[in-house]
């Protein structure tokens, strides 16, 4: 991620000498960095960096402008708009990054793994996508709502403007039942396909649409085979690629600020993907919410997995500056004035998206005891504890979704802490390690800042962990006859009453 302006995070104190939740801290003073006690970062101290800093980021990507297309409603209809559009946005502007790439003039530039990172990210963001059009197709309320043509027609030809339109026959039809396969007029995957250099790899992008769609009812038609003749999702009027790469790096805008960079393209490019991805995922968290208060848990934790892949797909999209020339990116970091003064001067910050999902992504503690309808008993007993205890050993059929739902939970939050953790790790080895520490030297770095404390902090549902915990020892009582390793028969028979 990057920084345009510094600004020092607010690090808050956290009791965790109580046996309760910890309490957050309204103080907003920062800690001297010499401090022995360790500082948790909530949902409540996560903020943005300055609003100068945070500005100067947005300019800088061009997030206003995409916003408005992610946030345009074109079909009043179709209730996953907001979900399915930013993503099938990112999907066109990593196209955008693909011509980028085989359009290199370096000779040094790794083409090589630029090309298989993008064929896996092109990859994975189709998997979500299918996995998003997928439910909302199994969804009654939204089902048969997105905006799709049907490509079947008596005499084989369907008017399109100047678009190439294939007519094919179908196997066991007769001549009176036809397909036509359209393609995307304005997309970049088809014109990829077009070009020599760049043949190979759209031909395999297109083969990973068709297997990725094969569940859903219709397609994206962008060139895939679709062999079963589906109808194709109006992808021209819902991903708007015209608009999409009008909001690109021209070669001017490179030649008067940057001096000719190539990597600003990259950079660019890049977090508009990331971006594109953090919205659709703020979205699908308010879906969430919506679904658990609906008690439509099984589809509630159908959206928690797809959450816990998204962030494993942000993680795989930072990534990719790994890749970027260091030389190149190094002269680009001091063109735009890119350093911080702390650790907690974290770049990622920047982005008021990512930090709003992490805070979303967060929120989703505070549903445990709802969907476990229990209270939480304020003296700071084992209410929600036990409750799940009994949830895990009983295994009935009625509750079963509320299990996965858990699970999911507690897989997001794992692939959260991953992606930070990966983050640090990444702004060690594309600036060095000095500067991931805020430019202090390594002798004196303590584990207080912001991005530290989010992957290093304990786990956000500590009931659950607890029940696991629990639920393991009775097992282990259990096999072992009601013996327990320093605890005690009369203990072991305690927790089994506990959990039976």
């Amino acid at each position: 991620m990057v920084d345009l302006e510094c600004k020092a995070a607010k690090s808050v104190t956290t009791d965790m000498s109580g046996t309760t939740s910890p309490k957050l801290s309204k103080s907003h003073d920062t800690l001297p960095t010499n401090s022995s006690h360790p500082v948790r970062v909530t949902d409540h101290d996560l903020s943005p960096a300055s609003t100068s800093s945070c500005d100067a980021y947005e300019d800088y990507f061009r997030i206003p402008e995409l916003a408005k297309l992610w946030t345009s409603r074109d079909f009043p209809n179709w209730h996953n708009e907001s979900i399915i559009k930013p993503a099938l946005q990112a999907l066109e502007v990593t196209f955008r990054l693909v011509s980028l790439v085989l359009s290199d003039p370096r000779p040094y530039a790794n083409q090589r793994e630029w090309t298989r990172r993008l064929e896996s990210l092109v990859t994975r963001q189709v998997e979500i996508v299918a996995l998003l059009c997928e439910d909302g197709e199994d969804d009654p309320e939204t089902r048969g709502t997105a905006p799709f043509v049907d490509l079947s027609t008596e005499i084989g030809v369907l008017g399109r403007g100047g678009s190439s339109a294939e007519v094919w026959k179908m196997d066991g039809s007769g001549a009176a039942h036809r397909a036509v396969s359209r393609t995307s007029e304005w997309s970049l995957l088809p014109r990829l396909a077009t070009w020599q250099k760049s043949e190979a790899v759209a031909s395999r992008m297109m083969f990973a649409i068709e297997c990725a769609m094969r569940r859903c009812p219709y397609t994206l038609g962008l060139g895939e085979p679709n062999l079963e003749g589906k109808p194709n999702l109006e992808y021209d009027l819902v991903s708007r690629p015209s608009d999409l790469h009008s909001m690109k790096r021209t070669s001017a805008d490179l030649r008067r600020r940057f001096s000719n960079n190539y990597e600003d393209h990259t950079l660019f490019t890049t977090h508009q993907i990331l971006e594109s991805w953090i919205f659709s995922a703020r979205e699908l968290l308010k879906r969430i919410s919506k679904r658990i208060d609906r008690r439509e848990f099984d589809r509630a934790s159908s959206d928690c997995w797809l959450l816990n892949e998204t962030w494993k797909l942000l993680t795989e999209i930072e990534d990719l500056n790994l890749l970027m020339d260091p030389d190149d990116f190094l002269r680009l970091k001091n063109q735009l004035a890119i350093k911080a003064v702390t650790e907690s001067e974290s770049f990622c910050f920047r982005s008021r998206g990512l930090v709003e999902l992490t805070r979303s992504s967060m929120d989703l503690k505070q549903r445990v005891p709802a969907i476990l309808s229990v209270e939480v008993d304020p003296s700071g007993g084992p209410r929600v504890q036990e409750a799940a205890m009994k949830l895990y050993r009983e295994h009935r059929t009625e509750e079963k979704d509320m299990i996965h739902l858990l699970q999911a939970m507690q897989a997001m939050e794992a692939s959260l802490k991953r992606f930070y953790f990966s983050y640090r790790q990444l702004v060690g080895v594309a600036m060095g390690s000095l500067e991931a520490n805020g430019n202090r030297p390594v002798s004196t770095i303590s584990a207080d800042s912001s991005i530290s404390t989010i992957f290093s902090e304990p786990t956000w549902f500590p009931s659950l962990d607890a029940a696991k915990t629990f639920l393991g020892d009775f097992w282990h009582c259990e096999l072992l006859g009601g013996r327990s390793n320093g605890n005690g028969a009369a203990d072991c028979r305690g927790r089994m009453k506990v959990v039976n």
